[in-house]
C-alpha cells in the first residue's frame, strides 16, 4: 500500500537518530518495523506492571451483635442521642 505520510517533528527527529545507527536500513522499512511493534504493543492488553497487596490486620471482635439493625448501632456508635 502506498500511502503519504505526515511525521511530527520529533518521530521524524527520532527516526532520524534510529536510522542513523542502522546504516543501510531503508526509512520506510524502518517506519514499517516501528509500526508493526507499537501497534503490537497497542493491541496487548496492558496489565500492572507492579502487584500490590496489603497486611491483614485484625480489628478484634465485632462490638455490635448484629449489623442488622442500624438504630441498636447507632445508639451503641454514637450513644442514645443520635436521634
Amino acid at each position: 500500500m502506498r500511502t503519504t505520510l505526515t511525521l511530527d517533528e520529533d518521530v521524524a527527529a527520532q527516526l532520524s537518530r534510529l536510522r542513523n545507527t542502522r546504516k543501510g536500513v531503508k526509512l520506510k522499512d524502518l517506519i514499517n518495523e516501528a509500526l508493526r511493534y507499537g501497534l503490537k504493543q497497542m493491541m496487548t492488553p496492558q496489565r500492572p506492571s507492579t502487584l500490590y497487596s496489603t497486611q491483614a490486620v485484625s480489628l478484634g471482635r465485632c462490638l455490635v451483635g448484629s449489623l442488622d439493625d442500624v438504630a441498636e448501632v447507632l445508639a451503641i456508635a454514637e450513644g442514645e442521642a443520635f436521634r
